[in-house]
C-alpha cells in the first residue's frame, strides 16, 4: 500500500492538493490529511511540490515491432517494458501494421500477455493494414467477442500507397462489424485507422458518418498531424461531424518534415479552432517504423517510434504551447479511456486502477510511476524492467 501525500492532483481536472491512498492495485481513498497507518505496511510517498496525474494510455503501439518496408533487416524490434514505464505509460493497445504476414495475431496476443505479466495493462486490435482484415478466428466480430484482449480493429490503412485500396463500402463494413462486436462483448468496438497522405484524406470516415447510422466514436484516425492539409481536414471533421482525431507523437522534433505538424502544436491548433478537448487523443506509434520514401515512392530511410514520446508531447503541450495541464492530459488519459471503454483507466478517483504518475510541478519531469499499484519508476529510475532486459 502507498500513501501519496500533499501532491497537486490532476484527475485530469485540477482537484488541488490532496492525499491518495492505494492498495490492492486500485485507489482506495482520496482526501486531505489522510493518516499514514504505518502499522498496516503503508509506505508514504512525499508529493510536496509535485503533481499527481493518471497513468498515460497509449492506444497505438507496435508491441511486436513494425516495419520491414526496406526489407527484412528493417523490421523493428519488440517493445521493452522499460520503454513504456519510463514515459509514464501504464496501458498500451498493441497493433500490427504494414506487415500482417510475418507478424501475426497469435504473436500479438502472446506479447500483450507477456507485457501484462511484467506489470502493465495491455489490449490489442485485430487486423493490420490489409483489407480484408487478417484475424485469428476468421472474423472481426468473433475476434472481438471471443478474445478477451481484443477491443477493436486496426490499424486499417487508407489514403496510403501501402493500403489495400479498399472501397468506401468495404471500409464501412469493417467499422460496422467492429461496432457490433463491441456491442455484443461490452467492449469499445473501435477501429484504429492509419491515415496516409493521399488526396482522399478523411473521405471514408465522412462517408460512414453521413451514410450510415454508426457514430464517429467507433473510429479513431491516427497520424492526422502527418501534414498540414490532413491536420486541417481532421480539424474540420472533428468540428463539423463530431469526429475524433489522434495525433502521432513519435516524429523527431528536431528533424520534422516541413509539412508535418508536431503533436503538441497540433493540439493547440485544434483547440484554437474550436475542437472539443474531449475529441483529441495522442498515441506514440511506438516501435513502429517511420519510413521515408522519395518522390518516386521508393524506400529511402527508416526511424523507430518511441512510446516515451507520448509524455514528451503532453509535456510540450503545457510548457511550450501554453495549454493547461488538464486539456493536455485529457489527450493521453481520459479521452483514450473513454473511446476504449476502460472505466477504471485514465482518471484519478476512488475505485480506479492505481495507475499514477508523480512529476515535478514546475518542469513536469517524472519522479514516480505506479502501474496497477506497483512502483515501476522511483526518483526517475526504472525499478521494474522486462524479463530479458539487462
Amino acid at each position: 500500500m502507498y500513501l501519496i501525500k500533499n501532491a497537486k492532483v490532476y484527475a485530469p481536472e485540477d482537484l488541488g492538493d490532496m492525499d491518495v491512498l492505494t492498495g490492492g492495485g486500485q485507489i482506495l481513498k482520496m482526501g486531505k490529511d489522510l493518516p499514514a497507518e504505518t502499522a498496516y505496511g503503508v509506505e508514504v510517498i512525499d508529493g510536496t511540490g509535485k503533481v499527481l496525474m493518471p497513468g498515460l494510455i497509449d492506444a497505438h503501439v507496435h508491441i511486436l515491432g513494425g516495419g520491414g518496408e526496406g526489407g527484412a533487416r528493417t523490421r523493428t524490434p519488440e517493445l521493452a517494458l522499460s520503454d513504456v514505464v519510463s514515459g509514464g505509460v501504464t496501458t498500451v493497445v498493441g497493433c500490427l501494421g504494414t506487415d500482417g504476414c510475418t507478424r501475426t495475431m497469435e504473436n500479438l496476443l502472446a506479447k500483450a500477455k507477456g507485457l501484462e505479466e511484467e506489470g502493465i495493462t495491455t489490449y490489442v486490435y485485430t487486423g493490420s493494414y490489409q483489407v480484408p482484415a487478417r484475424t485469428l478466428t476468421g472474423s472481426i466480430m468473433d475476434d472481438i467477442i471471443l478474445l478477451e484482449k481484443v477491443v477493436g480493429t486496426g490499424e486499417i490503412a487508407i489514403s496510403d500507397h501501402r493500403s489495400s485500396q479498399p472501397k468506401k463500402k468495404e471500409f464501412a463494413r469493417i467499422v460496422a462489424d467492429t461496432r457490433v462486436g463491441g456491442i455484443l462483448s461490452g467492449k469499445a468496438g473501435l477501429v484504429n485507422i492509419h491515415m496516409g497522405d493521399g488526396e482522399n484524406r478523411l473521405k471514408f470516415l465522412r462517408y460512414v458518418v453521413k451514410k450510415t447510422e454508426i457514430p464517429p466514436s467507433n473510429m479513431l484516425p491516427t497520424h492526422i498531424n502527418r501534414s498540414r492539409e490532413l491536420m486541417e481536414d481532421g480539424i474540420d471533421y472533428a468540428k463539423s461531424l463530431g469526429g475524433y482525431i489522434d495525433l502521432t507523437t513519435s516524429s523527431d522534433p528536431d528533424h520534422l518534415d516541413p509539412d508535418e505538424v508536431k503533436a503538441s502544436r497540433g493540439l493547440k491548433m485544434a483547440l484554437e479552432a474550436g475542437v472539443s478537448s474531449d475529441h483529441v487523443t495522442f498515441s506514440s506509434d511506438g516501435q513502429g517504423s517511420l519510413p521515408v520514401f522519395d518522390a518516386q515512392g521508393q524506400f529511402a530511410g527508416l526511424g523507430v517510434g518511441k512510446v516515451c514520446s507520448l509524455y514528451r508531447e503532453m509535456r510540450d503541450s503545457v510548457l511550450t504551447e501554453g495549454i493547461c495541464l488538464t486539456h493536455a492530459l485529457k489527450a493521453v488519459t481520459q479521452n483514450p479511456a473513454a473511446l476504449l471503454k476502460l472505466p477504471r483507466k485514465g482518471r484519478i478517483l476512488e475505485g480506479a486502477d492505481a495507475d499514477l504518475v508523480l512529476a515535478d510541478a514546475g518542469t513536469l519531469v517524472i519522479d514516480t510511476v505506479l502501474a496497477k499499484g506497483k512502483v515501476m519508476v522511483r526518483h526517475g529510475q526504472v525499478l521494474v524492467k522486462g524479463t530479458f532486459e539487462s
